[in-house]
C-alpha cells in the first residue's frame, strides 16, 4: 500500500500530468497488484479547507469529490500513535499539521509517501516517492 498527499489525490482526478513519471508507475503498481493506495482522513478535511476557500475548483461538488475520495482510497484514521508521531518528526520538518499528520500517518503505518513536497523530501523523516 502507498498514501498519497492530498495535491497527489487532487491532481490524479484533476490534473494527472503535474504527477511524476515514477509517481504514476508506483501508483498504476499499486492498482494493477491490488496493494492499495491511502490516504490520511485528515486529507478529507483539507480537500473541503481548500474548496471553501475557492482554492480548488470540484466539479460536480465538494460533496461529490468527497465521497470519491472514500470509495477510491483507504481512508486511514487519525490514531493515537499518529498523533503522538506528529510532535517527534525532526525539527526542519514543515509546521503545517496537515502534512505533520500525512507524514506520521505514513511513518505510523510503514507506508511510502506520494508527494511532491520538496519541504517534506528534503526533511528525510518519511520514505518519500516523487
Amino acid at each position: 500500500m502507498i498514501l498519497l498527499d492530498t495535491h497527489v489525490a487532487i491532481w490524479l482526478s484533476y490534473d494527472y500530468g503535474r504527477i511524476s513519471e515514477k509517481a504514476k508507475k508506483l501508483i498504476k503498481a499499486a492498482r494493477q497488484e491490488e496493494r492499495g493506495i491511502a490516504i490520511s482522513s485528515i486529507t478529507l478535511l483539507e480537500v473541503a479547507r481548500l474548496s471553501s476557500h475557492k482554492r480548488i475548483q470540484l466539479k460536480p461538488d465538494l460533496a461529490t469529490f468527497l465521497s470519491d475520495l472514500e470509495f477510491r482510497f483507504v481512508v486511514l484514521p487519525i490514531t493515537a500513535n499518529i498523533a503522538r508521531q506528529c510532535f517527534e518528526l525532526p525539527s526542519g520538518f514543515p509546521k503545517d499539521p496537515v502534512d505533520r499528520v500525512i507524514a506520521a500517518t505514513a511513518l505510523i503505518e510503514d507506508l511510502r509517501l506520494v508527494t511532491a513536497d520538496k519541504e517534506m523530501k528534503r526533511s528525510g523523516a518519511v520514505p518519500i516517492v516523487w
